[in-house]
């Protein structure tokens, strides 16, 4: 299976109101220091199937939104807000899908 689709895979397997690192997917699909290819992945998702992809459920080390131009990082925070997960100090403990 082509990485990218290893990715989205990996993102579609994150429980609702859990999260995930960028490096923590990665390893998950057998690429430990790919995080910011899982970033690439996430970048070049078809709008098609974003629905099907939670993309907004992996997030930067230390549970960090990342920055990125557009509306992108306002969309990701009101969806995990939507799904109870309030990224704050230590709160990758309480959401974090491999804590």
């Amino acid at each position: 299976m082509p990485f990218f689709e290893r990715v989205y895979a990996a993102v579609r397997a994150i429980p609702r109101g859990r999260v995930a690192t960028y490096g923590q997917v990665a390893r998950l699909v057998g690429v430990p220091r790919g995080a910011r290819a899982v970033g690439w992945a996430l970048r070049a998702l078809d709008p098609r199937r974003e629905r099907a992809v939670p993309w907004h459920r992996v997030v930067a080390a230390g549970g960090r939104i990342s920055p990125r131009v557009g509306a992108g990082p306002v969309l990701q925070r009101r969806r995990l807000l939507s799904e109870g997960v309030r990224l704050r100090s230590g709160d990758l403990r309480r959401h974090g899908l491999l804590s």
